[in-house]
């Protein structure tokens, strides 16, 4: 089988090089060229046909979202971002995911060369995921249905639990535009790096009606809050005699994942039974499966998003085919699914 050809763009020799060695030593991929800005990495996708591209976001001559949104539209390739940790950077690099990157990783902020190869397995996976990515999925550009107030609501403590990865900043936004602005307590884990989780919860606050903020430990859950898991630690759910609140674990990653999706679905089974439900969206890999199937064995409701709208359908699958799931919806129908099983 053909390797998955890699176009690295990155002004440092020393990032080209790490990120040269690291995706070479896999068998099933190949770097096909390295250029240090985007008017060599134009004459490169022209004469290499690369399958994905890494791509730094602070580049000369041209930066590399602006590169970005010009090759989106003239001839898209699944690209990966390579991101600083700074906060200017992580809006900039939740632009480049809603203008059509993949997914990012996120530059060590110790030495480049350890730091990177500390994150190997990270790399080659997203690599590997976004060479398979639905770089076009079949999302509407219309705004999408506001749901009013949720009066109708028979069982308004429900707790709704989200997961998502790969394509899941963009899906996660899109589904909580839809949302109440008395909608059910939500919790979320979205596979993301420390301090981005905490610009993501800010920019998702700065858009929607509802309440979103970064979790912290001993957060309580109630109607109109989001509560999106921070990076590098599992996010659990609790309950006491005032209801449901949030506990902060440092604990292993599972699945090589912290937070880990499967860790808070598993929490909310057992928290909250069947006053719970449970949403999986785009991802790569299958953390979440079997959380969501724990949810819905004890009694939750239990939803999927499809693959025409998933840019990565690995985690939806593995739920589905772990027989996780109630509904399997695309993403613009989710909403009104979870509020109909509010409702009955």
């Amino acid at each position: 089988m053909k390797p998955i050809g890699v176009l690295i763009v990155d002004d440092s020799p020393t990032v080209q090089s790490v990120l040269k060695s690291i995706l070479s030593a896999s068998a099933d991929i190949e770097v096909v060229g390295t250029a240090s800005d985007a008017f060599e990495a134009k004459d490169l996708i022209l004469e290499k046909g690369p399958d994905v591209i890494t791509l730094d976001i602070e580049m000369p001559r041209m930066d590399g979202i602006t590169f970005l949104k010009r090759l989106m539209t003239f001839r898209p390739i699944p690209v990966i971002m390579i991101s600083s940790y700074t906060r200017e950077n992580s809006l900039r690099t939740f632009e480049a995911l809603d203008a059509g990157a993949v997914d990012f990783v996120a530059k060590p902020t110790k030495d480049v060369r350890t730091g990177f190869l500390e994150l190997k397995y990270e790399i080659t996976a997203k690599v590997r995921a976004a060479a398979r990515a639905n770089i076009r999925p079949a999302l509407p550009f219309a705004k999408p249905q506001r749901f009013s107030p949720t009066a109708t609501i028979k069982s308004p403590d429900k707790v709704i639990a989200l997961g998502a990865s790969t394509g899941g900043t963009y899906a996660i936004r899109r589904l909580l535009e839809s949302m109440p602005f008395d909608m059910n307590p939500i919790v979320i884990v979205q596979h993301m790096p420390r301090r981005f989780t905490k610009a993501f919860a800010q920019q998702l606050d700065s858009l929607l009606t509802l309440e979103v903020k970064e979790a912290e430990d001993g957060d309580r859950l109630s109607r109109g809050k989001v509560l999106v898991a921070p990076g590098g630690w599992h996010l659990v759910v609790a309950t006491d005699s005032d209801g449901y609140y949030t506990r902060l674990q440092d604990g292993r990653p599972v699945k090589h994942q912290r937070p880990s999706v499967d860790v808070l679905f598993h929490s909310v089974a057992k928290a909250a039974g069947p006053d719970a439900i449970g949403v999986i969206l785009t991802g790569m890999g299958n953390d979440g499966a079997d959380g969501l199937l724990a949810m819905r064995q004890a009694g939750a409701f239990t939803v999927a998003q499809d693959e025409t709208t998933s840019v990565i359908f690995g985690m939806p699958a593995a739920a589905i085919n772990r027989g996780a799931v109630d509904a399997v919806a695309a993403l613009d129908n989710i909403a009104g699914i979870v509020l109909s099983a509010l409702a009955s």
